[in-house]
């Protein structure tokens, strides 16, 4: 693959990943064909800006980490008000990396089992 492939990708995507991943992530996107990038390209990822937004302004509902897929926090949150407004606050801080993690795990399935997560 060439090599503004993979910098395009890294450019248009490199907000969804951890920024200590980048250049991981760049090692492995390099070793893809083609058809591998364009597949990897249709995967949904959520915008970690989007979820802080979406935390601060209905967080105590638990709407961030169901859409995360953290089913048991949301549930958690949803069920005592973010803990009375203590979860939600440090939601506030966390949710941004935690998306990040998720969106990592997401493609990293992907890479390996060649499935989504």
């Amino acid at each position: 693959m060439t090599n503004d492939k993979v910098m395009y990708f890294m450019a248009a995507y490199g907000k969804y990943f951890p920024a200590n991943q980048m250049m991981f992530l760049r090692d492995r996107i390099q070793n893809l064909d083609d058809n591998q990038l364009m597949m990897i390209s249709a995967l949904e990822f959520h915008d970690p800006t989007v979820l802080l937004i979406i935390s601060v302004l209905i967080g105590t509902l638990g709407i961030d980490r169901f859409l995360i897929g953290d089913v048991g926090m949301g549930v958690l949150k949803l069920l005592t008000g973010g803990l009375c407004g203590i979860l939600t606050i440090v939601d506030w801080f966390l949710i941004m990396n935690l998306c990040r993690e998720k969106n990592m795990q997401k493609l990293m399935n992907f890479l390996e089992y060649g499935r989504q997560a």
